[in-house]
């Protein structure tokens, strides 16, 4: 038996006076009964909901009014979007009466989930093959779409208490833009006079530096460079279940998880079931590969908060809530400096940012380098690294190889090294964003094993795995995927026309500039801040789950 709102359960035995609301009960109940009488609503069911309505609350009970002896908020089943073809339903993870397990168990769940996926992926992969060619015809419309980023009014904020919101990041490029999203956030409540936000939350230094309570360091984690998915399982599963247990017994009023979706859509999931609505600041590549995973995301999160143009279309036609707020990067960001062609002397490499990354592109693209430098127009080669703290390691693999001469490495700011750059060989990546900013014409490479290699190829709908071409249509800069020696020859073609030759950089930085308007302007943290703010006061006036999809996203 489900139990009533306690705000209107009385005892349990007794006779009770009848009031107008069995009246209006008992109506609706005739009304919604089915052919068997089993699946009737009960009356005092109903009147559970009616009442709960009449008093503006959700009609299967607010998420901080649930039964405590369920564990939490009991979620709607169905979510409805229009497309313009007619309304489509969609079934949501849990049903109205879903028990919502201990921490532990639910992190546990979750694992289960992950391994039954594993053993449905051949089905999942034979499906999508038979579709392959309508997903890529589809996703070559939506990169054609004109998508401009959206504000969304933040609503009123409440006066009487402090919001508590949970920002998570896994990694440290996630962590800037979380930065970002906090300081959001604390400048639209100071703007609105009310009191300063809690905000608790998974991360690294940077973000409890600047005043958020940290549960766990998935950051410092992530740098620490583990290649084994296996080896740092525990650590995660570790992780989820402390903020599952956040989750319980804080009940804040949102999760704003960060990129990262491996980590966070099954955290997501969890939130959900303990009745806290989740937007996700930075949406999953799944129109790249492997679309069937949009199923589950649209189970797990609220509202999605998309960054490339053409996302939005994709993930409302899925039926999942999309707002698009732009690229935060443009928030952190130095202006781009003037292209003074004088002033651009160097080629700069970027071999990435973790250990077993650059252990495995830097010699590559080193010994690529040096076979091409006599075509190169005399360039001096940089390895840059913003932070010092891989130093050693690149001047192992350098001396190691026998590359150190020639080759100097630069740290420090990224931005004043780029801008000195008339050409660049880069890992992919989100620094492809920054050579965008600086308009740098790059080659870009993925070195990736055999097995991915060999899936890659089958399973990729996107054209290119470049962001930037992605947003300039066009294959803008060079982009090299492979597995073991690679093209090396091909590459070092590249690369020499990238440095010297004149009509392909001139060809190359017009579609930079088509790149960077599609891109968007600055300001996407204060409108990630407003959409999250907007579904925090639509969750508190509406029922628990029931996302949207954004009129100027469908």
């Amino acid at each position: 038996m489900v139990p009533m709102s306690r705000s209107i359960r009385g005892p349990q035995a007794g006779a009770r006076p009848h009031t107008p609301l069995d009246s209006l009960a008992a109506s609706h109940a005739r009304k919604t009964a089915g052919p068997r009488r089993s699946k009737a609503i009960s009356p005092p069911m109903e009147r559970s909901r009616i009442a709960n309505r009449a008093a503006g609350g959700s009609s299967l009970g607010g998420r901080r009014g649930a039964p405590e002896r369920f564990g939490g908020p009991r979620v709607p089943v169905r979510r409805r979007r229009s497309d313009g073809g007619g309304a489509r339903e969609y079934k949501d993870a849990m049903s109205p009466h879903s028990f919502t397990p201990p921490p532990t168990l639910a992190v546990l769940l979750e694992l289960l989930r992950a391994l039954g996926a594993v053993l449905l992926l051949p089905g999942r992969i034979g499906a999508y093959l038979l579709r392959r060619g309508a997903l890529r015809a589809e996703l070559a419309a939506d990169l054609e779409r004109e998508v401009t980023p959206e504000t969304v009014p933040a609503g009123d904020w409440p006066t009487d208490r402090p919001l508590t919101l949970f920002v998570a990041c896994a990694e440290a490029s996630g962590e800037i833009h979380a930065l970002s999203l906090v300081e959001a956030v604390r400048a639209l409540a100071a703007a609105a006079g009310a009191p300063p936000p809690r905000l608790v939350g998974l991360g690294g230094r940077e973000l409890e530096a600047l005043g958020v309570e940290l549960v766990g360091r998935p950051v410092e984690h992530a740098a620490m460079g583990l290649t084994s998915a296996l080896s740092s399982l525990p650590y995660y599963l570790g992780l989820a279940r402390d903020a599952a247990a956040w989750f319980r017994t804080q009940r804040p009023d949102a999760f704003v998880p960060v990129d990262s979706p491996a980590l966070f859509v099954p955290l997501a999931r969890i939130a959900r079931r303990y009745g806290v609505p989740t937007a996700h600041f930075v949406t999953p590549q799944y129109w790249g590969w492997a679309p069937w995973r949009a199923k589950a995301y649209r189970q797990a999160v609220e509202r999605a908060l998309s960054i490339l143009p053409f996302e939005p279309p994709w993930f409302a036609r899925r039926g999942i809530s999309v707002t698009h707020v732009g690229h935060p990067l443009l928030d952190a960001l130095p202006p781009p400096a003037a292209h003074d062609e004088g002033q651009r002397n160097l080629l700069v490499l970027l071999p990435g940012s973790r250990e077993a990354v650059i252990r495995r592109n830097l010699p590559w693209m080193a010994e690529v380098v040096r076979a091409a430098r006599a075509q190169l127009g005399g360039l001096e080669v940089a390895v840059c690294q913003e932070s010092g703290e891989r130093t050693e390691l690149l001047c192992e693999l350098l001396a190691e190889h026998g590359l150190d001469d020639g080759f100097r490495l630069q740290t420090g700011s990224l931005h004043e090294t780029l801008a000195r750059a008339r050409a660049a060989f880069s890992v992919s990546g989100t620094v492809l964003l920054d050579l965008l900013h600086q308009r740098v014409p790059t080659v870009v490479v993925y070195r990736v094993s055999r097995r991915t290699a060999f899936l890659g190829r089958r399973l990729l709908t996107a054209p290119w795995f470049s962001s930037v071409n992605l947003l300039a249509r066009a294959e803008v800069y060079p982009e090299f995927c492979f597995a073991g020696d690679g093209p090396r020859a091909e590459v070092g073609a590249a690369l020499v026309r990238a440095a010297v030759d004149e009509q392909w950089r001139r060809d190359c930085l017009t579609g930079l500039e088509e790149a960077a308007r599609r891109l968007g302007p600055p300001g996407a943290a204060e409108r990630a801040a407003q959409a999250v703010l907007a579904m925090v006061g639509r969750d508190a006036r509406a029922p628990a789950g029931r996302g949207r999809v954004s009129e100027a996203s469908a």
